[in-house]
């Protein structure tokens, strides 16, 4: 499985605080960075894996499409709310790292926000034009992803992983589950596995409160293969746990 998180030339972390490691917070975003990288990868082909006119592939699609917006804003609310101004007060040399990555988050919801009613305009429709918009739109926030998440976990996280307890870390991406019914994340966590290799897998797992794992072994992982099924016909379906 590729690992996106290298750092490309001309890109420097921001400066180390001084002091021990404090938290794992780097290894818990790469795995939920990675279903990010892999979601948006795949939404300009989901999009146009619709047939100009079929309305059932295009709501579906949409909807699914719809999710990973959702999840995707309310992971950088969890930052912006939870991380960002503790790093901006416990790390106040990496100022200029935390505005780039604010300024992505901007750039991130702007174009989220765009995409929303040309996706709902397509779903309703299935217009080749729409569509084709959709498709493009999407290309375009992956781009930007691609660049955000990336750096976000090269530059930033070895700052928080100095400067954050492992409680306060495991708040942001708790701050995410609690903004989403069982039956969600029940359906939604098997991509995120999917997404990781397996210890990340096994870790990530951990994570989640218990009624949520015991949802997912019990019916998520049916869910997953199903949604995966209809997403991508004729592929192999990925392993999860």
């Amino acid at each position: 499985m590729a690992d996106f998180f290298t750092a490309e030339p001309g890109e420097t972390p921001a400066p180390l605080p001084p002091g021990p490691v404090l938290c794992t917070g780097t290894a818990g975003m790469r795995r939920i960075h990675r279903f990010f990288l892999w979601a948006y990868d795949e939404a300009p082909g989901l999009v146009r894996s619709a047939d100009a006119g079929d309305t059932v592939r295009a709501a579906y699609v949409g909807d699914v499409l719809g999710n990973f917006d959702r999840a995707l804003h309310i992971h950088h609310e969890g930052e912006d709310l939870l991380m960002y101004p503790r790093l901006e007060s416990r790390a106040p040399g990496c100022a200029l790292h935390i505005a780039q990555m604010q300024e992505h988050h901007r750039q991130v919801a702007q174009r989220v926000e765009q995409i929303e009613p040309v996706r709902r305009r397509w779903m309703q429709t299935a217009d080749t034009a729409a569509g084709q918009e959709a498709a493009e739109r999407y290309e375009d926030l992956s781009a930007l992803l691609k660049v955000h998440l990336r750096r976000e976990v090269t530059e930033m996280m070895p700052v928080a992983d100095r400067v954050l307890s492992e409680k306060e870390m495991n708040a942001v991406g708790q701050h995410g589950i609690a903004q989403f019914d069982k039956r969600f994340l029940v359906g939604y966590l098997g991509m995120v596995l999917a997404t990781n290799p397996l210890e990340d897998r096994k870790a990530l797992f951990r994570e989640i409160p218990l009624p949520v794992r015991l949802a997912y072994l019990v019916v998520g992982r049916r869910l997953y293969r199903r949604q995966y099924s209809a997403l991508f016909p004729g592929r192999s379906i990925p392993e999860t746990l």
